[in-house]
C-alpha cells in the first residue's frame, strides 16, 4: 500500500486511520460507528473525504463497500487523488480493505485509538497555537484563555461522546433492575440520589443521575434555601455534591448551611443575624459545633461569575479531581442560577438562543458526567401581574427550550411573602389577611410542574426562611 500522504504532524499514526476505513470498506456497513466517528476524526485530508463518501454511500445505498464507494467518487476528484498517491484511487481503496489487520471485528478497538489520536493531536495543535498567539503583546489573555478552554472543551466532549451509547433492551432492563433492587435493599424507596425530603422523594423517587431538573421560582421564594439544603442533605446520605453559584459568594452559602444545619439542633439562629454579628456566645458555640459537622460533608462550592458552559465543564472536572482525592466523586451538581450563565456569541443578541444554548449544555453536563443536574431559574415577572401567582410552565424565563430539556420541572411558591406585601382594604379584610399570614407562614410549596418518570403535584413543606432550613412538613396522623 502506498503511504506517501502529505501530513506535517509529528506523533501522527496513519495506520489507525487506515484501519478504520479498510474496516469499514470490507464490512459495508457505516452503522456501527455512526454517531460515533466523525469526518473531523480524520487527519489526513484523503481520508477525510473517503469516511464522508462512505457516509454518502451509506445514506444513498445503505452500503460502504469498496466498488459502491469508488463509484461516488467524479473522475476529476479520483484523478487528483491519484496524482497524490501516484497509484489510482481504486487500488488504494483495495488496499485498504485487504490490508486491515484485525478487520470489522477490531472495531471496538480501532475506533477508540482513532478518536484518541484525533484528541491527542487536536490537544496538541491548540497548544500550539496558543503559543504563538501569547508572542503577541496586543491579545487579551483573557480572551485567549477563554477560547483555548472552548477548544479543549470540545475536544473532551469529543472523548466523552466516544463511550458506549448503544445498549440492547436486555442491557437497559438489567441496569433498571438493578436500580430498583438497590432502592429496595435500601428500603428508601427511591432510585436515585435523595432530596432530603421524605415527600418529594415518594413523588420523584430521587434525583436521578444524567438528568436535569430546574428549580425554578420568583425572588424571595427561598432557591438557594433549597438548593443548599438539598446539598446538604445529599452530601450527609453520601453523594458527593458540587455547588457552582454565579451569584451568591461562599462564605455567605456557608452561613446559609451553618443555620440550616443548626436548626436540627433546636437552634434558630437567622442568617441575617450571622452577617450582621448579632449572635450570642450560646448561639456561635453551637454554630461552630454546625461547622465540625459541615466539615465532613462531600461539598465543594465554585463561586465566580460570567461563567460559560465551557467554563463550567472545566470547574466540574476540577471539582471531579478533588472529589476523587476524598474519595468520591461528584453526584449531583448545583448550579445557581441559570441565566447568569455567560452565553457564546454564537446567538448573540438573541437571547432565547442563548438560553436554548446554556439549557442543553448543562443538560449535556449531566449526561457526560453521569450526575444528577439542579439548575436554579429565574421566572418571568408576569406572575407579579397576575391574581394567583403560583408559578407555571408559561413562566421559565427566556426560552421555552428549559421546559423541553428538563426531565424534571420545580416551581417554589410562598404565599406568605406575599401576604406580608399586602394590606387589607378594610379592617375585616386586614384580620382575614392576618389570620392567614399565621396559618401559611412556614408553608412552602414545592409545585412539580414537568416529570418524566412521574406524576405532577405539589408537595407541601415546612420553611423557616430567616435560617434557611427546608423540611418536612407536619404530617397529622
Amino acid at each position: 500500500m502506498n503511504q506517501n500522504i502529505n501530513l506535517d504532524t509529528s506523533g501522527f499514526i496513519i495506520e489507525l486511520e487506515q484501519e478504520v476505513l479498510g474496516a469499514l470498506l470490507i464490512f459495508g456497513q457505516h452503522s456501527v460507528v455512526r454517531g460515533t466517528v466523525f469526518a473531523h476524526h480524520f487527519l489526513e485530508p484523503l481520508h477525510r473525504r473517503i469516511y464522508e463518501v462512505i457516509e454518502i454511500a451509506a445514506e444513498r445505498y445503505k452500503s460502504c463497500r469498496v466498488d459502491v464507494v469508488m463509484k461516488l467518487f467524479a473522475h476529476e476528484e479520483a484523478a487528483h487523488w491519484a496524482s497524490i498517491l501516484k497509484t489510482p484511487l481504486n487500488s488504494y481503496l483495495a488496499a485498504l480493505a485487504a490490508n486491515t489487520a484485525s478487520g470489522p471485528a477490531g472495531l471496538k478497538n480501532s475506533v477508540p485509538n482513532l478518536i484518541q489520536q484525533w484528541a491527542r493531536l487536536s490537544v496538541g495543535a491548540e497548544a500550539e497555537r496558543v503559543k504563538l498567539a501569547s508572542n503577541d503583546p496586543g491579545v487579551d489573555p483573557v480572551e485567549l484563555i477563554r477560547s483555548a478552554s472552548r477548544s479543549f472543551d470540545d475536544v473532551a466532549a469529543g472523548l466523552r461522546g466516544a463511550g458506549k451509547t448503544r445498549f440492547s433492551i436486555s442491557e437497559a432492563a438489567d441496569a433498571a433492575l438493578d436500580e430498583v433492587q438497590v432502592a429496595m435493599t435500601q428500603g428508601s424507596g427511591i432510585t436515585g440520589i435523595t432530596w432530603g425530603l421524605a415527600d418529594v422523594n415518594h413523588a420523584t423517587g430521587g434525583i436521578q443521575r444524567g438528568e436535569m431538573v430546574v428549580l425554578g421560582a420568583r425572588p424571595a421564594m427561598g432557591k438557594t434555601a433549597v438548593a443548599l439544603g438539598i446539598g446538604i442533605k445529599a452530601a450527609r446520605s453520601g453523594a458527593g455534591v458540587g455547588f457552582i453559584s454565579l451569584e451568591m459568594g461562599s462564605n455567605r452559602l456557608a452561613m446559609r448551611a451553618l443555620t440550616d444545619i443548626a436548626y436540627d439542633w433546636n437552634m434558630r439562629v437567622p442568617y441575617n443575624d450571622l452577617i450582621t454579628g448579632r449572635v450570642g456566645e450560646k448561639d456561635f458555640d453551637g454554630i461552630c459545633a454546625a461547622k465540625q459537622d459541615l466539615n465532613s460533608l462531600p461539598l465543594w462550592i465554585e463561586e465566580q461569575s460570567g461563567l460559560t458552559i465551557s467554563d463550567l465543564r472545566v470547574k466540574v472536572d476540577r471539582m471531579q479531581d478533588s472529589a476523587e482525592r476524598a474519595g468520591k466523586k461528584i453526584d449531583v451538581l448545583i448550579v445557581d442560577y441559570l441565566q447568569l450563565i455567560a452565553a457564546s456569541s454564537r446567538y448573540s443578541g438573541n437571547r432565547n438562543n442563548e438560553v436554548s444554548e446554556i439549557s442543553a449544555g448543562l443538560r449535556q453536563i449531566a449526561r457526560e458526567n453521569d450526575l444528577a443536574m439542579v439548575a436554579l431559574s429565574q421566572l418571568s415577572r408576569g406572575i407579579e401581574s397576575r391574581e394567583d401567582k403560583r408559578p407555571m410552565l408559561a413562566d421559565l424565563r427566556d426560552s421555552g427550550s428549559l421546559e423541553q430539556d428538563a426531565d424534571t420541572v420545580v416551581f417554589l411558591f410562598r404565599e406568605a411573602y406575599y401576604l406580608e406585601k399586602a394590606k387589607g382594604k378594610d379592617p375585616d379584610a386586614e384580620i382575614e389577611r392576618a389570620d392567614r399570614l399565621d396559618e401559611v407562614a412556614n408553608k412552602l410549596e414545592f409545585i412539580i410542574a414537568k416529570q418524566r418518570n412521574g406524576p405532577v403535584k405539589t408537595v407541601d413543606l415546612f420553611v423557616d426562611i430567616a435560617c434557611s432550613a427546608v423540611r418536612n412538613a407536619a404530617r397529622t396522623v
